[in-house]
C-alpha cells in the first residue's frame, strides 16, 4: 500500500494513494500515527471518501513522530568525498530533527534568510511500525512499517556554528521535506538495493543505491534501538549519497526557484520548490 497524509480544507487526515487518487481512511479524526501505535495498519480498507491528489495538500506521512533521527556520512563513496584520509566509521554518525523542519510533498522548501548556503540532500526514510529496544540485527526489518523519501535540506554554514554539532543547520523551519507518501513492505523490499536519484532543475546530481551504504538498514535499527527505545512512527532518515551542492567547485547553492526531486523506484518522487523567506 502507499499511504499518505493530507489536508483537504482544515481537517488533516491520511489515507490509501490508488494511481491519482486517495481514499480517506482518517475517520473521527485518526492519524497515521494512531495506526501505527495500535498495530492496524494491516487492516486499513479502501472505505471512506475519495478525492484527486490534486485537490489535496501532502503532509509528511507521519506528522508528529516522537523521534526523526538522522544519519551522515552513511554511502561508502561519501565518506571518500571528505578527503580527510580517514577510514569507514565504526559506528554511524546520528542527529535529530523535529518535525516542523519538514514540509510534505508540493510544498515550499523554505531558503531561509540568515544564510545563501541552502543544500539539498536526497534521501531514502525508515518509517517503524512495531517498536522495540535493544533490536536483534536479524529481526530489525520486521519493525519497519514502510519506506518514504526526504530532501534533509541543510544550512551548511549553520552547521559550523557549533563545535561538536550539525543540530542548527539541520532544524530550520520547513528547510526539508519527507513524502510523498509511505510505501509498505509488502510492495518494496527494504533488505533489496534502492536506487536514489536527486535532481535539481532536471539535473541529475545524486546517483547511487543502498547496496553502498556503509551500515544498511538493519545495522541502523539494531544500532539505534541500543540506546534508545523506537517508537511506532518514529523516523530514520538512513544518509545521503555523493553530490550534495557544496561538494561541487564552485558550490551549487539553492536558489529561490529550485525545483529539488527525490525519485526512487517503487517509492516515487518527492519534489518541491525552493522559497525564498520573506
Amino acid at each position: 500500500m502507499k499511504i499518505a497524509s493530507f489536508r483537504k480544507g482544515e481537517t488533516e487526515s491520511f489515507g490509501i494513494v490508488t494511481g491519482d487518487r486517495i481514499t480517506d481512511c482518517g475517520a473521527k479524526g485518526a492519524s497515521l500515527l494512531d495506526v501505527l501505535r495500535t498495530g492496524t495498519l494491516g487492516a486499513l480498507k479502501h472505505s471512506g471518501p475519495e478525492y484527486p491528489l490534486r485537490d489535496v495538500v501532502l503532509l509528511p506521512p507521519v506528522t508528529q513522530p516522537e523521534k526523526i533521527l538522522c544519519v551522515g556520512v552513511n554511502y561508502a563513496n561519501r565518506n571518500e568525498e571528505y578527503k580527510d584520509g580517514s577510514e569507514r566509521p565504526k559506528y554511524p554518525s546520528l542527529f535529530m530533527r523535529t518535525p516542523g523542519s519538514f514540509a510534505g510533498h508540493g510544498e515550499p522548501l523554505v531558503k531561509p534568510r540568515e544564510s545563501d548556503q541552502f543544500d539539498y540532500e536526497g534521501e531514502i526514510v525508515l518509517v517503524i511500525g512495531k517498536g522495540g529496544r535493544r533490536i536483534p540485527r536479524e529481526r530489525a526489518l520486521e519493525h519497519v512499517a514502510g519506506l518514504t523519501l526526504c530532501n534533509e535540506g541543510s544550512v551548511r554554514d549553520w552547521l559550523r556554528h557549533g563545535k561538536f554539532n550539525v543540530t542548527q543547520g539541520k532544524n530550520f523551519d520547513a528547510s526539508g521535506s519527507i513524502g510523498p507518501w509511505m510505501v509498505t513492505p509488502d510492495e518494496l523490499d527494504p533488505s533489496q538495493p534502492l536506487q536514489l536519484t536527486t535532481r535539481v532543475n532536471g539535473e541529475v546530481r545524486q546517483h547511487d543505491t543502498t547496496g553502498n551504504l556503509i551500515f544498511t538498514f538493519a545495522d541502523l535499527i539494531a544500532y539505534i534501538a541500543t540506546f534508545t527505545t523506537l517508537k511506532p512512527g518514529d523516523m530514520i532518515v538512513t544518509g545521503t549519497p555523493t553530490g550534495a551542492g557544496a561538494r561541487f567547485d564552485p558550490p551549487k547553492w539553492l536558489k529561490e526557484g529550485d525545483i529539488v526531486e527525490i525519485e526512487v523506484p517503487g517509492i516515487g518522487m518527492l519534489a518541491n520548490k525552493v522559497v525564498a523567506e520573506r
